[in-house]
């Protein structure tokens, strides 16, 4: 994997594990303990200490409360998160390249960790689809080809176009306002030219969108399908945009919100379509 991938993590000093607390030491005793005889005539019992010195409590006074020993936590899932977010990144910048083996250990180095949260955040990308697990190598980025691509658009059509339709009918212009901050971070996203920092974007314009249904479940359907969208293809060719692919997509975001704020049914239909018709054709 290039440097680029290193700096998708933003990780230029490794994480680090913190230690546990060690545990305390012995509390000291003060002044003599009775023995445990019998008291004769004359003699006075003197009282049993508990271990109190001079300054603290008395056998006669209730004791201080003692506060816990607080251990500290290691974060190990934040850096398992971490790798996990840099990984995606570097399949969508190109950095992991379709079919080639990746292990673990390499991995961890270029990200300063160790090979434990990078073979966590693979085996979540296997789950995924985007790597399969090599026995005794590492992990295979998956090759993917112009049909699956194809595919995938058209499933997240069927899905999102309905909704969109159903949304536009019902959703007051003042909700759809609301999300022109976020179509326009897409445009800013896409004149960056970087294809990792524009997908993070567009996944997160869509899934605004979308969850105005209020549907969870139909939410992270579509995004799963929309970040598979996001992978190169084996060899790049049409899956890889430039600039200027990126932002006419881009731009397409901000023209459905100006339908959908004034209900233009007909316009929401074809910039809809003409979306999901360029990520099957682009990638």
């Amino acid at each position: 994997m290039r440097q680029g991938a290193q700096g998708s993590a933003g990780t230029g000093t490794p994480w680090s594990a913190a230690k546990a607390a060690a545990p305390g030491g012995p509390v000291a005793s003060g002044g003599p303990v009775a023995s445990g005889g019998a008291v004769g005539a004359g003699q006075t019992r003197v009282p049993r200490q508990t271990g109190a010195v001079r300054g603290e409590h008395t056998h006669s006074e209730p004791p201080a409360p003692v506060a816990p020993r607080v251990r500290p936590v290691v974060q190990r899932a934040s850096v398992r998160g971490q790798i996990l977010d840099a990984l995606r990144a570097a399949l969508v910048a190109g950095d992991l390249r379709p079919g080639e083996v990746y292990s673990a250990p390499v991995l961890g180095d270029r990200f300063g960790v160790s090979a434990t949260p990078v073979r966590e955040a693979m085996q979540q990308l296997a789950l995924e689809g985007a790597v399969e697990v090599v026995p005794n190598r590492g992990f295979r980025v998956v090759e993917r080809g112009v049909r699956e691509l194809a595919e995938l658009a058209e499933v997240r059509a069927l899905i999102e176009v309905p909704v969109m339709l159903r949304l536009a009918r019902t959703v007051p212009a003042e909700r759809w306002a609301e999300l022109r901050p976020l179509a326009e971070a897409t445009v800013r996203a896409a004149s960056s030219g970087c294809r990792a920092t524009y997908a993070e974007s567009d996944r997160g314009f869509h899934r605004a969108v979308l969850s105005l249904s209020g549907n969870v479940q139909l939410v992270q359907i579509a995004e799963d399908l929309h970040r598979r969208a996001q992978w190169p293809l084996v060899g790049g060719g049409r899956g890889v945009r430039g600039r200027a692919e990126l932002l006419a997509d881009a731009h397409e975001h901000t023209a459905l919100l100006d339908a959908l704020v004034v209900r233009d049914l007909d316009v929401v239909r074809a910039l809809v379509g003409e979306h999901f018709a360029g990520a099957a054709a682009a990638g």
